[in-house]
């Protein structure tokens, strides 16, 4: 699927930061990774008010995406075969085409990190636990 879905453009503002934030957070991880990146930033644009609710709300919230600078999101190689995947992966979270197992996820941290969170452990994949 992911394959047939490859494209260098996502197709509108919202799947762009979608695929920003699955490229930029996990390009260099499973598919299972990055479908659960971007399972968590969707969960979060559809939790009813606790996060804003658009992906590009998500990804511009205040401290919560480092690669997020003054406002901006930082410009990708859209040749790159990983930036075309993010693109695939954000139609398919988008679309709901797979499920993940990260299930209602709102945050994930990378494994080198500990961050002593007090929340649900709900998975770990590639570099990443996700927590709910």
């Amino acid at each position: 699927m992911v394959a047939e879905l490859r494209a260098p453009d996502a197709g509108g503002r919202e799947l762009e930061c979608l695929a920003t934030g699955i490229y930029f957070e996990s390009k260099g991880e499973p598919l299972a990774g990055q479908l659960a990146v971007g399972k968590v930033i969707a969960n979060r644009a559809e939790s009813g008010g606790r996060f804003p609710s658009s992906y590009c709300g998500v990804l511009f919230q205040r401290g919560q995406f480092s690669f997020v600078h003054g406002g901006r999101l930082p410009t990708v190689p859209r040749a790159n075969k990983q930036w075309q995947t993010a693109v695939a992966i954000a139609r398919i979270v988008d679309q709901g085409l797979q499920q993940s197992s990260v299930g209602d996820a709102l945050f994930f941290h990378a494994r080198y990190v500990s961050p002593g969170w007090r929340m649900k452990r709900v998975a770990s994949i590639g570099n990443h636990v996700f927590y709910r």
